[in-house]
Parts: C-alpha cells; structure tokens; sequence
C-alpha cells in the first residue's frame, strides 16, 4: 500500500498523540501503522524561527493537518507555504473560539481552501489517517519510471553501514540497484530497504524509507541530495524561467535580491541577477544564481525564500 504523508503545522508537539516519534532534528517525524496502512507525521520543530523547516514539513508531504489557535503572522504564512506548493488535501483543526467564518477570507483562493474542518481530537485524527492512507493507489506506471529518492538524513549504523532517510519522489526503487548521486554523480550499490521499520525490496513513490548503502559513506551524503537507478536528473547553478509571485507580496522582486529555492529536500541560497516583467510584475522571468547545483526533473517548480521578507517570507515559485 503507499505511504501518506502528512505534515501537522502549527502546533508543535500535537503529532505526539497521533503517532510514534521517530527521527528529530529540525523537523520532527512521527510514524503510524496498522496492517498495510501507513502515515509518515511531519512537524517543523523550529519554526517559525527558522523558515526551512516548514519548507521541508511541506515539500514533503501530499496532505496537511492545519491547527489554527489564532490569525497570526504565522498561521498566513503556513498557508501561503500550502499553496505554493500546491498541498490540496487537508484538515484544519480551530481552536479558542475561533469559527471558520474568521479565516474563510484569508484561504479563499487558496489550496487551504478546500480543507476539511474536524474536531480537535488526535485520537479520531488517527483513525482519519488510517482512512485516507488505505484510500491511496500507486500510479499505474510507477514501476516504469525512474526511481528518485529524496534524502533528509544520512548516518552510519554499526553493523549496516551508510543509512539514509527520504522519500521516494518518483517511480520504483529495487534491491541492488546501482543509484547515482547528486549533485556529484557518486554512485552507491542499494543493499536493502526498510518501509516502517519492514524489510522490501521494492519501494515507489510516496513511500517513506530507510536505504542501506554500501560503497559510500554517510560523509559524503547530506540533507537534500537525490539518488536515483535512472536518467532525468537535471543539475544547474542557474535557473531561468517564468516566476508566480504571491498574491500577498508587497512589491516585484529586483536584482541583487538574496533568496533561498527549495526543491524537493534542497535549500540553496541564490541571488537574482535578472528580473524581465511585461505588464504584471507578479508574473516575471527570472535569473537566478545559486551558491550550489541544484538536482531537478523539468517541468516542475521550485519555491522561492526570501528571508528579509518580513512577516511573509514566501515569495512564490519559479518553473524548472
């Protein structure tokens, strides 16, 4: 069965009761099972001191749990974060005394917008997620495409080896594949796999997994690099393409801008060395310089930080 994943903004601590904790760092996870039926629980443990956990929380995940205890800066940016990365399926859960009439303006338009008001009960949260997960089907042509796995954490365990987590962004991933990393074309032999805690030894996209590796060393892996058993990965420094700037943004972005893209599990800081607009600045093309290479499929987008925002500091998307 696929994994859903499903990230709890803006409550740090209420997976707790849903879930088993797991893997803690910036973002922390929580694992629940029963039978087939899998949830990963994603929460930003540093936010909102820190922008790029909520990022990661979301970019992660195909579903959100919203838990609302006031309108707050907070609160729009999460949506906004929702949005942009076009997270459609979803609960939210309000809390003192707050009635959804308060917060229709602010998600209408948005891909908040659609999401289910529920109770403020984990206990009945869980079984929802138990629900939806048994719901879920594997793309029919999963097993054909590439496999590509997101890494979030990489260690040595004695008596494996390397160790990495992620997610499986696309397609199939088997046993004793040869996968390739990026940036840096090293490669590493896939000795086994582990879906909650369950041996497989195939994997697609959507599950959450533990790789073992051999012929690499956990070193020379780091949060953000794909693996991957196939082609498609393209890698640049330099993006170029149409932006979507949120609706919410106070004015067009310039040249000399510093901002931070987020792909997939990928933070990379940039600078914006061109901004070409034609009627609304909230539709540009954009260049944009990275400190790093960034690994991406074309045809998808990319979000855009920018830290000095203020009480907004996402900015939109641009086209890969």
């Amino acid at each position: 069965m696929p994994n859903l994943t499903i990230a709890v903004l803006g409550a740090n601590g209420y997976a707790k009761d849903i879930g088993k904790a797991g893997t803690s760092s910036d973002i922390t996870f929580y694992n629940l099972k029963k039978g087939e039926d899998t949830v990963t629980i994603i929460e930003p443990t540093r936010y909102p001191e820190r922008l790029a956990p909520l990022y990661y929380a979301v970019a992660m995940s195909s579903a959100a749990l919203l838990i609302v205890d006031a309108i707050t800066a907070e609160f729009g940016e999460m949506v906004v974060m929702l949005d942009a990365q076009k997270v459609t399926k979803g609960y939210i859960v309000l809390r003192n005394y707050l009635d959804i009439s308060q917060i229709a303006p602010l998600i209408r338009g948005t891909a908040v917008e659609g999401y289910a008001v529920v109770e403020d009960n984990p206990i009945a949260m869980r079984e929802q997620l138990l629900v939806d997960a048994q719901a879920l089907t594997y793309e029919q042509d999963a097993t054909g495409m590439t496999g590509i796995v997101s890494v979030d954490h990489a260690f040595n365990v004695k008596g494996i080896g390397t160790v990495v987590l992620g997610g499986v962004e696309s397609g199939t991933i088997r046993q004793h594949d040869t996968l390739t990393g990026y940036p840096g074309e090293i490669t590493a032999q896939l000795r086994s796999i582990q879906k909650h805690d369950d041996d497989v030894t195939e994997a697609y996209e959507s599950d959450r997994v533990g790789l073992a590796l051999k012929n690499i060393s956990a070193e020379e892996l780091e949060r953000g690099m794909v693996l991957t058993n196939g082609p498609g990965i393209k890698v640049s420094n330099r993006l170029e393409g149409p932006a979507h700037i949120v609706k919410y943004w106070p004015e067009p972005l310039k040249e000399g801008m510093v901002v931070h893209i987020g792909f997939w599990m990928q933070y990379i800081n940039g600078r914006v060395v061109s901004v070409a607009s034609e009627g609304d600045w909230h539709t540009p093309t954009l260049v944009i310089e990275l400190d790093r290479e960034l690994a991406y499929l074309p045809g998808h987008s990319a979000v855009i930080h920018y830290l000095d925002g203020g009480r907004l500091r996402v900015a939109g998307t641009i086209d890969l």
